[in-house]
């Protein structure tokens, strides 16, 4: 089992979520990708986007619904300051994984967390596990819940 796929099944487990990730067939680096693999909704897809600070360097975290899109205009109010995409470098050194394989929880340093409402619309939603092969399904309450995201309107 790879260093990432570990820490995405360390996390499940501390905080009581029994069902493990799966390995996929092929890969689910995009959200289309793990909709197909999961027989899913696009919309059950979690996607875990990182923008920078352009001000403070901080990453921020937003977790969004697999068909919507992150309005800049809308996570930088929430943020506080004027964002940026961040690189793949960025993502890497903060989350400890790498693009296409990004989980919503897992991650080496904190960062402030955002979570979409579209996700509270099903009973089942499906994150990256850590690599661009493994998801793992969970009830979207549970999901933040156990990353202290805050419920917020930043999507287009």
């Amino acid at each position: 089992m790879s260093k990432s796929l570990a820490r995405v099944t360390a996390a499940l487990h501390a905080a009581g979520i029994t069902a493990p990730p799966l390995e996929m067939p092929g890969e689910t680096r995009t959200a289309q990708q793990a909709a197909e693999a999961a027989g899913c909704a696009l919309d059950q897809i979690v996607k875990s986007i990182l923008f920078a600070g352009q001000t403070s360097g901080q990453l921020y975290l937003f977790l969004t619904a697999g068909g919507n899109q992150v309005d800049a205009a809308k996570a930088s109010a929430l943020a506080a300051e004027p964002l940026g995409r961040a690189d793949a470098a960025q993502v890497r050194a903060t989350t400890g994984f790498a693009i296409g394989g990004v989980s919503p929880l897992g991650h080496l340093s904190p960062s402030p967390e955002f979570f979409d409402p579209r996700l509270l619309d099903f009973p089942v939603i499906w994150g990256a596990a850590g690599t661009p092969r493994h998801i793992f399904p969970i009830a979207p309450q549970d999901l933040l819940r156990i990353t202290g995201a805050k419920l917020a309107d930043f999507t287009t």
